[in-house]
C-alpha cells in the first residue's frame, strides 16, 4: 500500500489539472448545442472518474490484482493523461497571463482604448491557444498510446568505427551490442525471442551486453532462460551489471536484517543467471581477446555513475590494472556518464567505452541528422556515437523497456559495431 497522504497529493493535482484544462473545454466548445456541450463535459470528467480509480487501485491492491499486463497499460495511460494535462496547462497559462496584462493595461485606458487591445479578430486569440493547448497536450497523448506498438520493434543501428591503433587482426571485428533488457517488464516472449533471432542473424564475432538483465529481481528471468541463452558468438557473449541488476529500487539502497539477506541472495542469484545463460560476467575486470597471435582487452565494471542518485559500485581501478601491455582497449561500463567523470580524465587510453541506462527516455525524434529527447537535459551522450579526441563511447538507447510500456521515435536497438 502506498503512502495514503501521497496519494491524496497526486489526485488533488490532478484534480486541479483537471479543473483548469476544462475551462479551455468550455471556451472551445461555447458554440455546440446545449446537448453536445453536455455529452463533451460528461466524457471528460468520467475519464478524470476513471482515471481517479485507477490511481486508487494502484495503491491499495497489490501486483497480482488485475494482472501484470492490464495494471502496467492502465498505469501508463494514466500517467500519460497527467502529462498531457500538463503540456496543455503551459498553453493555457500563457494565456492567462496575456489576459492578466490585458486587464491590467485596461485599467489604465480608455474603453475605446482598451477595445482596440483586445482587437476584433473573427477567432479571439484565447480561443486560438486553447485548441493549441488541447492539440497539443492530445498529440503528446496519443504519441504515447502509438508508442506501446513500438515496445518490440527492434531496430538495427550499423556503425563503423576507425581507430588507428587497432590490432590488424581485430579490423573488421564485428560486435552487437545490447543493453537495458529488463526482462521483468516483458509481456510478450515471442516477440522479444524475435529480437534474439534478429541478434543472432548479424552473425557477429562477438556480443557485449551493457547492464539492466532485470528491473529489480533475478526471478524476472525465469521465463526468459531459454529466450537469451541462444545468444552465442565465436567469442563469446559478455555482460555486466547495470543500477537496476543490485536491486536497489525493491529492497532498498541499504537495507538491514531479513531484507538484507535476501538483497544478497537476490544479486548471487542474478551473477548464475549470467552464467547459467553462458554469458561472462565482468565485475570490475578485464578479459584479453584473442586472434591470430595478437590482444586486446576487455574491462566490464560494476555500476558507476556520475549522477548523485545512482550508486558507485564500479571500480575503474581494479579492471584497468594489468591493461597497459594490450595496444587496445574496449570499456563496458553501464551509465555514460562515467566517460566525461573519470574514463576521459583517468584512463586516456580506453579507445572505445559502450553504454546503455538512458533509454534515450523511451520518447524522442531521431531522424538522419538530427536527435533530440528529454533525456538529453540530464545526460549529455544519451543515444548514439560520441568521439573526444582520440576515445569514443557509443550509448545504446536499450533493448527493452520500464515504466512506460512502449516507445515513441526512440525504438529498441540493437547495435552492430564494426572496428575498422
Amino acid at each position: 500500500m502506498r503512502s495514503p497522504l501521497g496519494i491524496t497529493i497526486f489526485i488533488t493535482i490532478m484534480l486541479l489539472l483537471d479543473t483548469y484544462v476544462f475551462q479551455a473545454i468550455k471556451a472551445v466548445s461555447h458554440s455546440a448545442s446545449p446537448r453536445t456541450r453536455m455529452i463533451i463535459y460528461v466524457v471528460y470528467w468520467s475519464i478524470t472518474a476513471i482515471a481517479i480509480a485507477g490511481i486508487l487501485i494502484f495503491a491499495f491492491t497489490d501486483h497480482r490484482f488485475l494482472g501484470k499486463i492490464f495494471r502496467t497499460y492502465l498505469f501508463a495511460t494514466i500517467i500519460g493523461l497527467f502529462l498531457a494535462k500538463i503540456v496543455a496547462v503551459l498553453f493555457f497559462f500563457i494565456d492567462d497571463l496575456r489576459r492578466a496584462i490585458q486587464w491590467i493595461a485596461g485599467k489604465f485606458t480608455t474603453k475605446k482604448a482598451a477595445l482596440e487591445v483586445a482587437g476584433d479578430d473573427r477567432i479571439s486569440r484565447s480561443t486560438f491557444l486553447s485548441w493549441l493547448g488541447l492539440a497539443a497536450g492530445g498529440t503528446l497523448f496519443g504519441s504515447l498510446l502509438y508508442g506501446f506498438s513500438n515496445k518490440y520493434n527492434y531496430d538495427i543501428k550499423r556503425v563503423q568505427i576507425p581507430f588507428a591503433n587497432l590490432p590488424a587482426s581485430f579490423k573488421g571485428l564485428k560486435i552487437v551490442h545490447i543493453s537495458d533488457i529488463h526482462s521483468g517488464s516483458f509481456t510478450n516472449k515471442k516477440a522479444v525471442l524475435h529480437g534474439v533471432q534478429k541478434i543472432l542473424n548479424e552473425n557477429a564475432d562477438i556480443i557485449l551486453f551493457t547492464g539492466d538483465l532485470v528491473n529489480d529481481r533475478a526471478i524476472e528471468m525465469a521465463d526468459y532462460m531459454d529466450v537469451f541463452n541462444q545468444l552465442k558468438a565465436p567469442m563469446g557473449v559478455y555482460s555486466i551489471f547495470g543500477n537496476h541488476d543490485y536491486g536497489d529500487y525493491f529492497f532498498g539502497h541499504n537495507p538491514i536484517g531479513e531484507r538484507a539477506v535476501e538483497k544478497h541472495q537476490n544479486l548471487q542469484r542474478l551473477k548464475e543467471v549470467h552464467a547459467e545463460l553462458g554469458w561472462r560476467l565482468l565485475l570490475n575486470e578485464h578479459v584479453a581477446l584473442e586472434k591470430n597471435g595478437e590482444s586486446i582487452a576487455l574491462l566490464g565494471i560494476e555500476n558507476w555513475s556520475n549522477k548523485g542518485n545512482f550508486t558507485k559500485y564500479g571500480k575503474m581501478h581494479l579492471a584497468h590494472a594489468g591493461t597497459e601491455k594490450y595496444p587496445f582497449k574496449i570499456l563496458m561500463s553501464h551509465d555514460p556518464s562515467h566517460w566525461e567523470a573519470e574514463v576521459q580524465t583517468k584512463y586516456p587510453d580506453v579507445d572505445l567505452m559502450l553504454s546503455g541506462h538512458t533509454h534515450g527516455m523511451q520518447f524522442g525524434v531521431e531522424i538522419p541528422g538530427f536527435k533530440w529527447s528529454p533525456v538529453q537535459y540530464m545526460y549529455k551522450q544519451w543515444s548514439g556515437l560520441y568521439e573526444s579526441a582520440k576515445q569514443k563511447l557509443y550509448v545504446n538507447p536499450g533493448f527493452g523497456f520500464i515504466g512506460y510500456p512502449g516507445r515513441v521515435g526512440i525504438l529498441p536497438e540493437i547495435t552492430v559495431i564494426e572496428l575498422i
